[in-house]
Parts: structure tokens; sequence; C-alpha cells
């Protein structure tokens, strides 16, 4: 099982959009998936249809041997959710001392091919429990000019998280997302991304795209809800490079 953090404490760079996508075209390709919402705003848990959940992460994280109870189907092929719910908000100051909390949910639920976790925009103990856990993680970076502004700080916590918890952890890459190609912007911004990561950055762009921002209304990927949009198409892409990086692993 390898364990897949999407982290970025900036908001609004596609994170979660990028988590569910991602993971739905991971299970499509045959994998056993397992999202988990570590975000206690729940965006992956209501973009798949299980808004107002009662019981997911939060109890799993208190019981982590009965963590399997709390596992829900997702309606898609071959991908669970490990839902948010409200009281997450608060298991952060709980989770201030106990960073292998969601390692230890994670180890009781091993029988999956790849865990796909979308990680709260902050650098706070529900991140840092992330970080603990994850094998490798993927940063998306949304193509505006403050793309890069608040990714030391994400870099800097890495790599603490890799002396101190996690020696093995690595950023398996980073994701362009929310990419207009008409302006001379956005074409500047891929170009110092690429600059300053090299080939840590997927081939894949994402394309800002109506049907990404309409589907998790309708409580679907978008795979399953436009699947020859733009939008689907890089996410299949990215998700092709992804799998050839973790086979690597």
């Amino acid at each position: 099982m390898k364990i897949l953090g999407i982290v970025n404490q900036k908001g609004g760079v596609g994170k979660t959009t990028t988590a569910i996508n991602l993971a739905a075209y991971l299970a499509a390709g045959g994998r056993r998936v397992l999202l988990v919402d570590m975000d206690p705003q729940g965006n992956a848990t209501s973009g798949l249809g299980l808004r107002g959940a009662e019981e997911g992460l939060y109890q799993a994280l208190t019981e982590p041997a009965q963590a399997a109870r709390y596992v829900q189907p997702s309606g898609q092929p071959n991908l669970d959710l490990l839902p948010a719910t409200p009281d997450l908000a608060g298991a952060g100051v709980e989770l201030a001392e106990d960073s292998g909390a969601l390692k230890e949910v994670l180890a009781a639920l091993n029988d999956y091919d790849l865990v796909v976790i979308d990680a709260p925009p902050s650098l706070g103990p529900l991140t840092i429990n992330v970080l603990a856990a994850a094998d490798a993680l993927i940063i998306p970076l949304q193509a505006e000019y403050y793309a890069l502004e608040g990714l030391a700080g994400l870099t800097e916590t890495v790599e603490r998280v890799r002396e101190a918890l996690n020696p093995s952890l690595r950023v398996l890459g980073v994701a362009i997302t929310m990419f207009d190609g008409r302006t001379n912007l956005a074409q500047e911004v891929e170009q110092s991304v690429r600059g300053h990561f090299g080939e840590l950055v997927f081939w894949s762009v994402v394309p800002r795209n109506v049907r990404l921002s309409e589907a998790p209304s309708f409580a679907k990927p978008i795979n399953a809800f436009a699947p020859l949009s733009s939008g689907a198409a890089a996410y299949k892409r990215l998700s092709e490079e992804v799998m050839q990086r973790v086979e690597k692993i």
C-alpha cells in the first residue's frame, strides 16, 4: 500500500479537486483506492455525496483498530472514502501531541493499493499527521502570480518531519492547476515553477474548466460527471504520471 498526501497550506489551489479526481482515476485504472478526508471543511466528503456523515475519520482516530467501521463506499468503482465530520475540527488540538495517529489508522486499513489523503490548507497538527503517514506528497500549485509564495514554509516543514518522524517521506511531484493558457501570466508562472522545481513538476497541467467546478455539486468525480471534458483528460494524464512515479518508490 502506498500513501499519497495532497498538501499545500495555501487554500484555493485545487487541492481537494486534485485529491478527488486523482483518486477516482487511480481507482478507474483497477487499483483499490481509499480517499481520506483530513480537512475539517469536508469538501472531499461532500464532493463524493457524503455530506453530513455522522461518523468518519475523527472516530477512526480515536479507535484506530476499528477504523474499517468508518470507511464508506464512494459510489465509484474501487474507490472508498474515510469521510470528514464536523468534530474533526477539534482534532487539531487533540493531535498536537500525537503525530502518529493517522499512521495508526492507515495501518489498520492496509488492504488498499493506494491511499490518497486530502490535507487541510494549513501546517497544523492535522497536516503534520498527513506528512508523518505519507510515503509521498503531491503539491497542487495554482498558475497565478503568488504560486510560489508560502511554499518555503511547506518545504521546511517537510524537512523537519523527514528528520524527526518519517525519513522516507518524499515529494512525488508538483501539479500545476487552474491553468489558463490564454494568458501570458499563466505561461510565465508555469515557466517559473518548472525553473524552480525542475523534474518534480508533472508534465500534465490541469486547466481552468467549468466542468471541474460543477462536478462537486453533482457529487461525482470528473470521470463520472464529464469524462470528455478537458479537465477529465488532464486528470487522467496526471493519474498516469503519478502511477509511473509511485511504481518507482
